[in-house]
């Protein structure tokens, strides 16, 4: 009688369980990838959750009609997000200053003085805030889009840490009015970052020197910044302080407002000096308000604990995914 051979399982059911075998490994393979994946997308967005683009918002307006009346806006609303060379683009073409300040046309009759003011505090999000920083900024920038006979709002003007605001503006003018500018001079406050200005006023109580000095039927363009922490008014103050000025020249005066605010992730000089010089007697009262230096903190402990607890759930989950050995459960003894 010859032996029996030895035939080890394989059936169609050890196939069939070979094959499950695969499948659940491989799914167990992909949904640990795709954990990966997650991760590394959280890590790319971190840098995003510290410290969130942060935008600043414009306004122009003007007393007076001037330009075609294709210009004849009144509270016009842009919610497109503006860069500083966009913005100044659009202001020459949907805000008519290509009439008041572009050589190519000659329509500047209605207009005396171009005054571009750049903040440094505002941003988006604080013009409809219960907390704003500044609410005589907000009051004076409000009553002045409401009450004006042109009028116009960008809420999203981007930021360009490599460049200054008012400078982005100015060059944004000079290359989109194709022939150059046609202003008789451009005074900027010596708190601005200006390529190009040929005339530099000491400060805002210059501007009235510029104003009671202006020749009839030439256009000046007039920049004005806010200080640092010398400046002894607030900027609503000194926007406000403008304003009057302008009003009680008689000049004919059309103004853009545009802010660059501080990113929320970093501290201005100034307001970590006065950070570390408060001391304990200067210390405000329990019901006083959240400040900037206040606000700063917040946002970047907001940011921070989010990155952290998204990490938390993305970590124990992958672990958990490593650790389950799924094929093992569909794996037959084999027979010696």
């Amino acid at each position: 009688m010859s032996p029996r051979a030895d035939v080890s399982p394989s059936g169609p059911s050890t196939v069939v369980l070979e094959r499950r075998s695969r499948s659940a490994h491989l799914e167990g393979m992909g949904r640990i990838r795709a954990v990966l994946l997650a991760v590394v997308f959280l890590a790319a967005e971190i840098p995003q959750l510290l410290g969130s683009p942060v935008t600043g918002p414009a306004f122009l307006w003007s007393p007076q009609h001037f330009g075609s009346s294709n210009n004849d806006n009144k509270e016009f609303v842009d919610y497109r997000t503006f860069s500083p060379k966009d913005l100044a683009k659009s202001v020459l073409s949907e805000g008519g200053w290509s009439n008041v300040v572009c050589t190519r046309e000659q329509l500047n009759d209605n207009m005396d003085v171009a005054v571009v003011f750049v903040g440094r505090k505002l941003q988006t999000s604080d013009i409809s805030s219960t907390k704003q920083p500044d609410p005589s900024l907000i009051d004076i920038l409000k009553l002045s889009f409401t009450t004006s006979n042109f009028s116009m709002a960008f809420p999203y003007v981007s930021i360009d840490e490599q460049e200054m605001l008012e400078n982005s503006l100015v060059k944004g003018f000079v290359e989109n009015c194709g022939q150059g500018l046609g202003v008789n001079q451009i005074a900027y406050l010596d708190s601005c970052s200006l390529d190009g200005g040929n005339k530099k006023l000491e400060g805002l109580h210059s501007v009235h020197d510029i104003l009671a000095s202006r020749i009839s039927g030439k256009m000046d363009l007039i920049v004005l910044c806010s200080g640092g922490s010398e400046e002894s008014q607030s900027e609503g103050e000194a926007l406000s302080n403008v304003v009057n000025m302008l009003k009680q020249s008689g000049a004919k005066y059309t103004i853009l407002y545009a802010s660059k605010p501080y990113r929320t992730t970093q501290y201005p000089a100034h307001l970590a000096a006065r950070f570390l010089a408060e001391s304990p007697q200067s210390q405000p009262s329990a019901n006083s308000t959240c400040d900037g230096v206040c606000q700063i903190k917040s946002s970047l402990l907001e940011g921070i604990f989010v990155a952290i607890v998204l990490l938390i759930i993305l970590i124990s989950g992958l672990c958990c995914m490593i650790g389950i050995d799924t094929p093992s459960r569909f794996e037959t003894p084999q027979e010696s």
